[in-house]
């Protein structure tokens, strides 16, 4: 009887995926820039939190930005318009970024003059998570409106992230969202994840998350 061998695709793909995400990981630490991989399902914010922090940020810290869409120019034109420098990757139906996607978006950029890239993942619960992008943080969005219920059907996504930030908090109180049981949730996936509750649109708790990114950087960036 002949031998089939049998070749997990999927392992291959991710083991390849992590080389070069701690390639790239290395070459932003010799300059000195520090990444955050933004994460989210599509409307929970992803663009909103990123203008809000680079207003916020403006004049402490350098930033560049990285967009990630299937096929849609939308936000970076709003991210553009706060005058930092802005790439746009376009995966014609891919579902996430990996890190050669974000690789050659990074090439694009001068990080002589960056200290902080943020990545504006593919709006998606699923696939983001698997995938190491080569960046310092990893934080997720989770919008009021999506329901509280979000880490029983997506625990990944809530398992991997460093940070999740609750948005749309202005929606409160709403019968389909209980934080208290989120944060059990979340908790029991993650014990060490950074929680942070905000209104983008009221522009409530910003100040907190600000700060303690910022204080993020600027440790990465003094060693």
């Amino acid at each position: 009887m002949n031998v089939i061998k049998s070749i997990d695709i999927q392992q291959e793909i991710l083991l390849d995926n992590d080389r070069e995400a701690e390639k790239l990981r290395r070459q932003l630490a010799e300059k000195q820039v520090f990444m955050v991989n933004l994460m989210a399902s599509p409307g929970a914010g992803k663009t909103s939190l990123l203008i809000q922090t680079i207003r916020r940020l403006r004049g402490k810290l350098r930033i560049g930005v990285v967009e990630g869409d299937i096929d849609s120019m939308v936000d970076s034109y709003k991210v553009a318009d706060e005058q930092v420098a802005t790439v746009q990757i376009k995966t014609g139906g891919a579902c996430h970024l990996d890190a050669a996607m974000v690789k050659h978006g990074i090439d694009c950029l001068n990080l002589d003059e960056l200290d902080l890239i943020f990545i504006e993942n593919i709006g998606n619960l699923v696939c983001p998570a698997e995938f190491d992008t080569g960046a310092d943080l990893k934080v997720m969005i989770l919008s009021v409106p999506e329901g509280d219920d979000k880490p029983m059907k997506y625990p990944l996504i809530f398992s991997v992230c460093d940070a999740l930030v609750i948005n749309k908090t202005d929606y409160l109180p709403d019968p389909g969202f209980n934080p208290d049981a989120l944060v059990q949730h979340v908790r029991r996936l993650n014990p060490n994840i950074e929680i942070f509750s905000l209104s983008c649109r009221q522009e409530i708790g910003l100040d907190t998350w600000c700060d303690w990114l910022e204080r993020k950087v600027t440790v990465k960036c003094s060693c």
